[in-house]
């Protein structure tokens, strides 16, 4: 991912950290363990305030998500 020009809202710091959350989404995915939800996540690194950003999953990670 590319450096963002990133400004935290509650304490207006601009050091920031990335990471990554998968999650469940309907019915049948919570049934086979599919985390067919994928979200990147900026923290500021002074706060800890996160803001989650819905990001796009392939085919095929959700059909290893299966089988792992």
């Amino acid at each position: 991912m590319k450096n963002l020009d990133y400004t935290c809202p509650k304490c207006a710091n601009k050091t920031y950290s990335i990471g990554q959350m998968r999650a469940t989404g309907g019915t049948l995915s919570k049934i086979f363990d599919v985390q067919n939800q994928k979200f990147t996540s900026v923290t500021c690194k002074k706060c800890t305030y996160t803001e989650f950003y819905k990001t796009k999953t392939s085919t095929l990670s959700n059909v290893f998500d299966l089988f792992t």
